[in-house]
């Protein structure tokens, strides 16, 4: 992965973009990278693109099948093999 450095930033600028990478949960560099992401995709007209958060909820659950919940878990529960790593229970300290 590249790197960037950017040089004669405004202190104000910094400051503000160090304040909100914060209020957002997020370091600098991943608040800036976040910034610099949405703006390249407005400006290429990929603003209605969804994220890959989005896409992945979508598709959560989405797919069809024609049995019930029951056989799925049955057949998940049929597919289950033996392992023997717990077989002599937790090796938990005390």
């Amino acid at each position: 992965m590249a790197n960037l450095q950017v040089k004669g930033i405004d202190d104000d600028l910094y400051e503000l973009l160090k304040e909100l990478a914060r209020e957002k949960g997020r370091s600098l560099s991943q608040q800036v990278t976040l910034m610099l992401k949405e703006y390249l995709a407005k400006e290429r007209g990929l603003e209605g693109a969804k994220r890959p958060a989005e896409l992945l909820l979508e598709l959560a659950g989405s797919w069809e099948d024609e049995r019930s919940a029951q056989e799925i878990v049955e057949e998940i529960k049929a597919a289950r093999r033996s392992s023997r790593k717990l077989k002599g229970g937790w090796d938990v300290p005390p």
